[in-house]
């Protein structure tokens, strides 16, 4: 009798174990698949792996925070716009005949002053972007983050294009309205349109200059950036910050 209720209890203790050992491995299966999900879709961004997405989110915030920032600060500087190359802001395309007749008729310096006001204006309405940048990084969702890391180079900037374009662009141009008219732009074309009109067989020529000018002061902002956001992935000297050193790797 003794040892039929050993051996019961031995079976039952035998169960009671498997039992116990099934419940662990579900339940680290679980933790498994949980754990799963905190880790990045994408660890090329950075040396460092295994970070949890809310590091890699902050880590992308914080570089975009960097990157605006700097973008804003080379762009509205003087000569942030006229002595770049990249985005400096030339003669409209429709009006190019125009400065072409005039530095030929000797009106180079009209020209020369009036390209030279119209990258004032766009340095001038740089900083207006500044809290457009910052409004949309705290609006930046998981979904938004994932697709920049699985994005390439300037896949950051171009979520800021998606994101803020139109808005940067609105904000501008009441911006550049004014800088043209404080910085004399407006008053440098038609001052060169008044000479060209005056030289025979030349057709009159009409323009958008305000529209003109904000597309390429935005234009010119979002190649700065993506400039900058290149910099913080490729160029360990650009990650200023711990944060940034710990999710797109230390020097």
């Amino acid at each position: 009798m003794m040892k039929k209720t050993t051996k019961k209890i031995t079976i039952m203790a035998v169960s009671a174990l498997m039992l116990t050992v099934s419940i662990v491995t579900v339940s680290c299966a679980g933790f498994l698949d949980e754990l799963k999900k905190e880790l990045p879709m994408d660890l090329s961004i950075g040396q460092e792996k295994g970070l949890n997405e809310r590091t890699i989110i902050d880590g992308l915030k914080e570089a975009l925070s960097v990157s605006t920032e700097n973008a804003v600060k080379t762009t509205s500087k003087t000569n942030g716009y006229f002595k770049n190359p990249e985005i400096k802001i030339p003669i409209p395309p429709k009006i190019e005949k125009v400065g072409e007749t005039l530095r030929k008729a000797g009106f180079n310096k009209q020209v020369d002053e009036f390209i030279l006001s119209m990258n004032r204006a766009a340095e001038k309405a740089a900083p207006k972007a500044a809290s457009i940048f910052v409004d949309a990084i705290k609006r930046m969702s998981f979904d938004d983050a994932r697709g920049i890391l699985d994005g390439g180079d300037t896949a950051a900037t171009e979520y800021f294009q998606r994101k803020s374009s139109v808005k940067i662009a609105d904000e501008f141009r009441p911006v550049i309205t004014e800088a043209m008219d404080s910085v004399g732009a407006t008053k440098n074309f038609k001052k060169i349109m008044d000479i060209y009109k005056k030289i025979p067989f030349t057709e009159s020529k009409s323009i958008d200059l305000d529209e003109y000018v904000t597309e390429l002061a935005t234009n010119g902002l979002f190649l700065m950036l993506g400039n900058e956001e290149k910099k913080i992935r490729k160029d360990p000297a650009a990650r200023v910050t711990e944060l940034l050193k710990k999710v797109f790797g230390g020097k």
